[in-house]
């Protein structure tokens, strides 16, 4: 899966990768010769005190290093140019997979373990990337050229090598393993506290309204705590891995100063050769060790294409149509026929047997009791659900044979939970049309009862918005919402219980702002008090997923118990207030 993932978004890159063989060759190939002339200037230079010779070698000596220099530097930088392409790559592919989840993708995973594959497991990849491309290459080729050339200096000192190499393998090969499970279970933690962390942080107003700073410090705590211990334990075996492999190259180091010395006393090996030796011994055990740092590395990185193929894989379950149908007609005509709708996972359906017709310069409310389904319901026409059962039309043609673009371009919500995007007012705005003018803008906000505040805002239309709209009142957020909707000039309008935090009389005036901007269109309104809806031209009563009741205000307080009781509910409170 790592390959696949791997070369599935490096082939793009293969001029870099092919550059970065090419240069760690030259590299590698100039490291190898190093000791040879090194061994050539003691033996034939030092000893026979030939200086001509010292600095001819000498010079030939300092030209290789200085080429196997550039060489690797600039294989390190052709590396990172292949491994940060597919690092943004992967990153791209996340993004636009999860930008095509619906809730039931995004639910299904989490937030915060998405955020965390599309930044963290995708740095470790490209890590792996980056590393690779420069040890991957280098290593076989030092490991097998350093034999090579230390059996060409003496094959008698062989057998420290086949014992060194081994030993040093099979100490990596036993760590690696336990690091493994250790490494998934640490990608594990680190979404648990990026849950936790992000849930504090939306609900800081309500941890601190119900004074639940140190129960939400200990849960920080424990997901803190648990992420510390599978952190120590990882770093206590690299803690273990490293003397290990220090000690192996000492004892490795040593050995060869002892039989070579022996050998060297005996007059079957020059000094200069013993030397050499040395360093081609220390090359290999080199090159072992940049296998061992890119298999420490392999595991963690395998748990994250995991991961990432997870999320690349899942099928959205709100496709796009292999050939999208064009409505013949743009006029916002919405229909539900017999629609049922239930959660994954839910016992009983949220929306049973619902059906109705909205139709152009008509206004359809939806009222019920909460969970009745009213929300659901509303979600169903911009296609943010599927229904289990049933279809949905919009101008005719069922949803699913429309492009998200065609309904987008028909159809604007403003959510029950209003949402503005960092960045000014303006911009926030043009999310409905970018090519609006400031004058369509300010129209747009004068219908939703915005213009008066946001020009007492510094900069008016360019006055900043920080993320979620936190820097404005949940009353100015709906209407900011409002605004945004108005501006994408749709044929169907959806309020989610939009106007929830307007006082009475905004409400009022907003509504009759409302009527002139959407006469032509087809407005579809939850909303909780009476007072928004009892001018609908058809309000439907929800009751546990079924419509139960439909007609006019005055017809639905003469012919519906439910309708009626949210009626008088709403009157008593009014009258105690």
């Amino acid at each position: 899966m790592l390959l696949r993932l791997v070369r599935q978004h490096t082939g793009r890159y293969l001029p870099w990768v092919l550059a970065v063989v090419a240069l760690q060759l030259v590299a590698t190939i100039a490291a190898l010769l190093l000791p040879s002339l090194n061994a050539r200037i003691i033996d034939e230079g030092v000893v026979r005190g030939d200086t001509g010779l010292i600095l001819r070698v000498g010079e030939v000596m300092l030209g290789v290093a200085l080429l196997q220099v550039a060489a690797a530097v600039a294989a390190v930088y052709c590396a990172a140019r292949a491994a940060m392409g597919t690092g943004r790559d992967l990153r791209r592919a996340v993004h636009r997979q999860v930008g095509s989840f619906g809730s039931r993708e995004v639910n299904g995973f989490g937030a915060p373990t998405l955020i965390t594959r599309g930044t963290n497991d995708v740095q470790q990849i490209q890590m792996l990337v980056l590393m690779g491309l420069n040890f991957m290459v280098a290593a076989p080729i030092m490991c097998a050229g350093g034999i090579v050339m230390a059996l060409r200096e003496d094959a008698g000192l062989s057998w420290l090598v086949w014992v060194s190499v081994p030993v040093l393998g099979i100490a990596v090969g036993v760590l690696v393993g336990l690091l493994m499970p250790l490494f998934r279970l640490m990608q594990g933690r680190i979404d648990r506290i990026n849950a936790v962390l992000r849930e504090q942080i939306v609900g800081i107003r309500v941890v601190r309204a119900f004074v639940r700073e140190d129960h939400e410090r200990r849960r920080f705590a424990a997901a803190n705590r648990e992420l510390t211990d599978v952190s120590v334990r990882i770093g206590s075996l690299f803690v273990l891995m490293f003397p290990v492999i220090t000690m192996i190259l000492h004892l490795a180091t040593a050995a060869v100063l002892w039989f070579g010395g022996q050998r060297v006393g005996a007059g079957q090996i020059q000094v200069g050769s013993l030397t050499a030796f040395l360093q081609y011994l220390l090359q290999i055990l080199t090159a072992v060790m940049m296998g061992t740092f890119m298999v420490m590395m392999v595991p963690r990185a395998m748990v994250c294409a995991e991961r990432i193929t997870e999320v690349l894989r899942t099928e959205p379950s709100l496709r796009e149509p292999a050939e999208p149908v064009v409505p013949a007609s743009r006029t916002g005509a919405v229909e539900l026929r017999d629609v049922t709708f239930r959660y994954p996972g839910a016992e009983l359906p949220v929306l049973e047997g619902v059906g109705f017709r909205a139709g152009p310069g008509r206004t359809t409310a939806v009222v019920g009791a909460t969970g009745s389904g009213k929300s659901t319901l509303l979600h169903l026409v911009p296609r943010l659900l599927d229904p289990t059962g049933g279809t949905v039309e919009l101008d005719g043609v069922p949803l699913p044979r429309l492009s998200h673009e065609q309904i987008a371009a028909r159809v604007a919500l403003v959510p029950q939970r209003p949402y503005l995007f960092s960045g000014t007012v303006a911009s926030n705005l043009r999310l409905g049309d970018a090519g609006a003018t400031d004058e369509e803008l300010w129209a747009a906000l004068r219908t939703a009862q915005a213009e008066d505040f946001v020009r007492r805002m510094p900069g008016g239309l360019e006055a900043p918005i920080a993320q979620g709209g936190v820097n404005v009142s949940g009353g100015q957020r709906q209407r900011l919402c409002i605004a945004r909707a108005l501006v994408a000039r749709p044929v169907v309008y959806l309020f989610d219980d939009s106007f929830s935090a307007l006082d009475v009389a905004t409400d009022a005036r907003l509504r009759a702002a409302l009527v002139p901007a959407t006469r032509d269109a087809t407005v579809l309104v939850v909303a909780q008090r009476v007072s928004t809806v009892r001018d609908a031209d058809q309000i439907l009563v929800l009751d546990a997923g079924r419509i139960t009741a439909r007609g006019t205000h005055d017809e639905l307080l003469a012919t519906s118990g439910t309708y009626r009781e949210i009626v008088e509910s709403q009157t008593r409170a009014e009258e105690v207030a």
